[in-house]
């Protein structure tokens, strides 16, 4: 079984530049619907007429082996925050993309052996 999250956006061409630049590959299916892929994850973007990025964005949880890595690794790409740990036990950092969808990035914690 697996899930692939469909993300609100308002510029198809856009989106996928942006996804290729945090490192996804990335295809167009048709001038609305594209795919990025990265490390056994698939995302889809679509064209969503009517995208309000301030009312109408989603937000996907990433389960990554590092989020310190990752998070290291989009640094240089703005709206990302670095990794840190949380209360509910895992570090997660953060990034928003220029159509408000937020990428949680969460690992577990490292265990003490």
């Amino acid at each position: 079984m697996r899930a692939s999250p469909v993300l609100p956006v308002t510029d198809l061409v856009r989106a996928l530049r942006y996804c290729a630049e945090l490192g996804f590959l990335v295809s167009a299916h048709d001038e609305s619907h594209g795919f990025a892929a990265w490390e056994g994850l698939e995302l889809h973007v679509a064209v969503v007429p009517g995208h309000d990025p301030l009312r109408t964005a989603s937000t996907v949880h990433l389960h990554v082996p590092d989020a310190d890595a990752v998070s290291a690794a989009w640094a240089d790409v703005a709206h990302t925050t670095a990794a840190e740990e949380k209360p509910w036990g895992v570090r997660e950092g953060a990034h928003v993309d220029p159509d408000g969808d937020l990428l949680r990035l969460g690992s577990p914690l490292a265990s003490d052996g």
